[in-house]
């Protein structure tokens, strides 16, 4: 049996609670695997795939440690649920950046110093969250470590990122208006780092969990590209995910992969032109790549990749909204054909209810 896409976007619809939402929001951060943290709304993208979607969902979660914000993918700053976060932490660690000769020359560290320096960042936030400039005091009072100063309180943070892959290092709450850095392992539910080949495999998994059916060239995507773990590698995760828990299936044709437990219920998903309001940024397109033309068509992807708030219909992106006092003007893609005005002013007021407004339709060809 052929599966089309239509029918693989309704059953990738509700494996993101999108269609009915999540218990809580390291539910929701969980399944995604990461949540942007660096733009788009983090918190709408969030409390969209909640059930009960309180107007604190996320602080709290972030509050109570089930969900951390550390670098993750591309270099930048992600919501990890803190239970699950060793998995895409430690696959980053695979590059092992720190060990290039330019990196070891800019900084003056050998590879051989990052085991202490870790035990001097561990250290120095054992006591709790830090501001930059007391944690930068507390590293650089190891002697070896002295001259890191400048680099640990650099705008960039460069340094700072292969230590939070590490897993010893994330972002803490805000005191006395300063940003703080905390451990990851300040968290009640914190898992520390897997193996690197479990991590692996364990990533390849949940990705088709979530963003199933995939291609290779998705997952090429979300790890060789976005964490650096190199193609090689996610070549032979994958290979493994498809020997012990994963199938080959055809979707319109081409070959995709699906954890064997999810293919009868692809298989029996009915299509469906649900209308979606989502957040720019949001996973539902950076999970596959905004270079997926089953998700972005290709014409609009210059948009989507600079952060456009999407409209789905059945999983495609059919145009962009954006809320303007207590409005949300809807920008409907002429080639998206007739635009379901009852369901977009329905998905309208939802988005308005999540944003405190009326949520009033404002509907636009583009």
């Amino acid at each position: 049996m052929t599966i089309s896409s239509a029918q693989a976007l309704a059953w990738r619809l509700g494996r993101q609670h999108l269609v009915s939402g999540a218990a809580t929001a390291a539910d929701v951060v969980r399944r995604l695997g990461a949540v942007p943290a660096w733009s788009g709304d983090p918190d709408l993208a969030v409390r969209r795939r909640l059930a009960d979607p309180a107007p604190d969902a996320v602080a709290a979660a972030v509050g109570s440690g089930d969900l951390i914000r550390t670098f993750a993918l591309r270099g930048s700053t992600h919501l990890l649920a803190a239970d699950e976060a060793g998995v895409l932490l430690t696959v980053r660690t695979a590059s092992r950046q720190w060990a290039l000769r330019s990196w070891q020359e800019h900084y003056d560290l050998r590879p051989d110093d990052w085991p202490a320096l870790l035990d001097a960042v561990r250290a120095a936030l054992a006591g709790g969250p830090l501001d930059r400039e007391a944690f930068a005091a507390a590293v650089t009072a190891v002697p070896r470590f002295a001259h890191l100063g400048p680099a640990l309180l650099h705008p960039s943070m460069t340094l700072l990122k292969p230590i939070a892959w590490h897993g010893e290092l994330c972002f803490g709450p805000v005191l006395d208006g300063r940003p703080t850095l905390a451990s990851p392992a300040a968290s009640p539910v914190w898992g520390g780092l897997p193996d690197l080949d479990d991590a692996g495999r364990r990533a390849v998994t949940g990705y088709l969990a979530a963003y199933g059916p995939a291609t290779r060239a998705n997952l090429h995507y979300w790890l060789a590209e976005g964490l650096s773990a190199g193609r090689r590698r996610v070549e032979r995760w994958t290979d493994e995910v498809l020997r012990d828990a994963a199938a080959e299936v055809p979707v319109d044709g081409a070959p995709a992969l699906l954890l064997r437990e999810h293919v009868a219920q692809v298989e029996a998903a009915e299509p469906t032109d649900a209308v979606t309001l989502l957040a720019g940024h949001d996973q539902w397109v950076l999970g596959p790549g905004t270079a997926d033309t089953r998700v972005v068509p290709a014409a609009r992807r210059p948009g989507v990749t600079r952060g456009a708030a999407l409209v789905l219909q059945g999983g495609v992106v059919a145009g962009t909204w954006a809320a303007r006092s207590g409005v949300v003007e809807v920008t409907w893609f002429p080639e998206a054909g007739t635009p379901p005005a009852g369901a977009l002013a329905a998905e309208a007021a939802r988005l308005g209810a999540l944003l405190g407004h009326a949520g009033e339709l404002r509907l636009t060809a583009g």
